[in-house]
């Protein structure tokens, strides 16, 4: 099984995150899919916890439940450099026509970080 299929039959972190510090809000309006990012920083900054709720494909749902363990225990630094490069290679690559899932969660990033 891919980790692309494991984190889409077994998602890690789905749901809301009540005491988030940071919710942003992402869509893609060709396709639709919609992806919700909550994150929570501890007291040096750090990210203490991460969840996600997306409505759409297969793809989108996994690379949300990957995004949320990656970056969980890092700094803005280190979230600012989870690059579109970096993502898919964690996820092992993905299709050509999935790859919008890809630029939903490099966009939640970007929000994140202009939030943070």
């Amino acid at each position: 099984m891919s980790i692309l299929d494991e984190h889409f039959r077994n998602p890690s972190n789905a749901g809301v995150l009540e005491d988030a510090d940071l919710r942003v809000e992402v869509e893609n309006p060709v396709c639709g899919d919609l992806l919700r990012l909550f994150i929570a920083r501890d007291e040096e900054g750090l990210v203490r916890d991460a969840r996600f709720q997306v409505y759409g494909c297969p793809a989108a749902i996994g690379v949300g439940s990957l995004l949320t363990e990656v970056v969980s225990g890092k700094s803005r630094e280190e979230v600012r450099e989870l690059d579109r490069e970096k993502i898919e290679a964690m996820i092992g690559g993905l299709p050509d026509d999935k790859e919008h899932a890809i630029v939903l969660a490099v966009d939640a990033l970007k929000q994140v970080d202009g939030n943070w």
